[in-house]
C-alpha cells in the first residue's frame, strides 16, 4: 500500500481562501446555448464542485480542483471546455487527457450532450481504436479533443492534431496520469507542442501528498485557484462499506457465488486485480486489452440494463446511475483506488453499498483504508442482506 513519506506533510496542496460560491447555473454567464444544454440535461441545482470551479475556469484562471467521485467533476469539466471554446472557430481548442479509455469516452459524451445546441465537434482520441478514422476526424476539425496520452501524443506526432489554437489543458483525474513515469513524460511531450498561453486545469479525487501533481503545478501553472476536498470528507457519507471475512483467497469465489442470486436484482460492478480472474466469470467482462469495439459494447448493455453485473479490473469511466452496490473481491493495489471503486455505486448522492471479500491476510490493509480516509467499514456475517 501506498504511504506517505517523511517530510510530504509540507507537499500538501492549501485551498486557495475566498472562493466564489455560484449557486445556480443561470448565474455564472454562460452562453445561451449551452444554458439549453444544461437544461435539458435535467442537472438541476450545481453540485458543490460546479459552483466552485466553474467561474474561475471560465474566467481563465489555472485551476486545481478535488472532490469526491460521483458529485460531478465531469460535467464541471464539460461546461466549462463548452463555454471558453468559439464553436465559429473549427480547430482544437480544448485538450482532456484522462488514464483511460473508458473516462476519455464519457467526457466526449457529456461534451456532446451539453453542447448539443451549439453544434459543438469533440472526438474521443483513444487507443485501440483505427487510426486513419482518428486522422479522418481530426483533418475534419475538432473543437475538443478528449483523449488518452499515448494516441493523442501520436496525433500531434503525425501532425493530425493541430495544437496550435489550443487555449485549455485538462488533465482528468490527474493523480492517476502523473503516476508512471510514461504516462508522466508522455503529457510533458504533449506539453512541449501547445501555446506557452493556454491554460491548465487539474481534476482529481486524490491530491494531497502528491510530488508530481505538485511538480506539475510548479512547472504549468500561474497561480491555480485551487479547491480542495478535506480528506475525511472524501468517502461518499451516502455509500455504506462493509467487508467479509474469507479464511483463504480460494474460499473467495464460493463467497460471491453465495451472493450472486441477490445480485441480480440490481445492478452491480465486481472489482478483480488481474485479468485472469476476470476471465473466469461468466456475466459482463471489461479491462485494458480489450479492442474499443468491444468495451464499448459491454458498457453500452450495461448501461442500457442488458447487462447486471459488471466485473473489470478498472474504476474509471464507469458512470452508470443505476449501480447501487460495488464488491471488491479483491481490494486494490493501493488506498486511493478503493475510493474510486466504492464510487462506481451511489452516483450523485444516490445511496450505495460496498462489500469487501477479506482474507486474514488483507485485514491490515483494510485497516490502512479506514485510517487513511478516517472512516468505518464494519464486518457482516451475512452480505446478502444489505443487497
Amino acid at each position: 500500500m501506498s504511504g506517505i513519506n517523511p517530510g510530504d506533510e509540507k507537499l500538501v496542496f492549501e485551498p486557495s481562501e475566498a472562493l466564489s460560491v455560484v449557486s445556480t447555473f443561470d448565474n455564472l454567464n454562460l452562453k445561451e446555448d449551452l444554458l439549453r444544454g444544461i437544461h435539458a440535461y435535467n442537472l438541476g441545482k450545481p453540485s458543490a464542485i460546479q459552483q466552485r470551479a466553474i467561474l474561475p475556469i471560465t474566467q481563465g484562471r489555472d485551476v486545481i480542483a478535488q472532490a469526491q467521485s460521483g458529485t460531478g467533476k465531469t460535467t464541471t469539466l464539460a461546461i466549462s471546455v463548452l463555454q471558453s471554446i468559439d464553436v465559429s472557430v473549427r480547430e482544437t481548442q480544448a485538450l482532456v487527457l484522462t488514464p483511460t479509455r473508458q473516462l476519455a469516452t464519457q467526457i466526449q459524451s457529456v461534451v456532446l450532450a451539453l453542447g448539443d445546441y451549439m453544434n459543438v465537434q469533440c472526438h474521443a482520441c483513444i487507443g485501440g481504436t483505427s487510426i486513419g478514422e482518428d486522422i479522418r476526424k481530426l483533418e475534419y476539425g475538432q473543437h475538443v479533443v478528449s483523449g488518452t496520452p499515448g494516441r493523442v501524443f501520436d496525433m500531434i506526432r503525425r501532425r493530425a492534431l493541430r495544437t496550435r489554437n489550443i487555449k485549455m489543458l485538462v488533465l482528468d483525474e490527474a493523480d492517476e496520469l502523473l503516476d508512471s513515469k510514461e504516462s508522466k513524460d508522455l503529457i510533458y511531450d504533449v506539453c512541449r507542442y501547445l501555446p506557452p498561453a493556454r491554460q491548465v486545469v487539474l481534476l482529481s479525487t486524490i491530491l494531497p501528498y502528491d510530488r508530481d501533481l505538485l511538480e506539475m503545478s510548479t512547472k504549468f501553472m500561474t497561480d491555480p485557484i485551487r479547491i480542495l476536498v478535506e480528506r475525511d470528507e472524501l468517502m461518499p457519507e451516502w455509500i455504506n462499506q462493509f467487508f467479509v471475512a474469507v479464511e483463504k483467497e480460494d474460499w473467495k469465489f464460493d463467497k460471491l457465488c453465495d451472493l450472486y442470486d441477490k445480485l441480480t436484482i440490481t445492478q452491480a460492478v465486481i472489482f478483480c486485480n488481474t485479468r485472469r480472474k476476470v476471465s473466469n466469470f461468466t456475466v459482463s467482462l471489461l479491462h485494458s486489452k480489450m479492442v474499443q469495439k468491444e468495451s464499448d459494447a459491454i458498457m453500452a448493455e450495461f448501461r442500457g440494463g442488458t447487462s447486471r453485473v459488471l466485473i473489470t479490473t478498472d474504476a474509471r469511466g464507469i458512470d452508470v446511475q443505476q449501480v447501487s452496490l460495488v464488491i471488491n473481491y479483491d481490494l486494490p493495489a493501493n488506498r486511493e483506488n478503493c475510493l474510486y471503486r466504492i464510487s462506481r455505486s451511489g452516483r450523485f448522492g444516490r445511496k450505495g453499498v460496498a462489500i469487501n471479500l477479506v482474507t486474514v491476510d488483507e485485514v491490515r490493509i483494510l485497516r490502512d483504508i479506514e485510517q487513511f480516509y478516517c472512516t468505518r467499514i464494519d464486518e457482516t456475517a451475512n452480505a446478502a442482506e444489505l443487497i
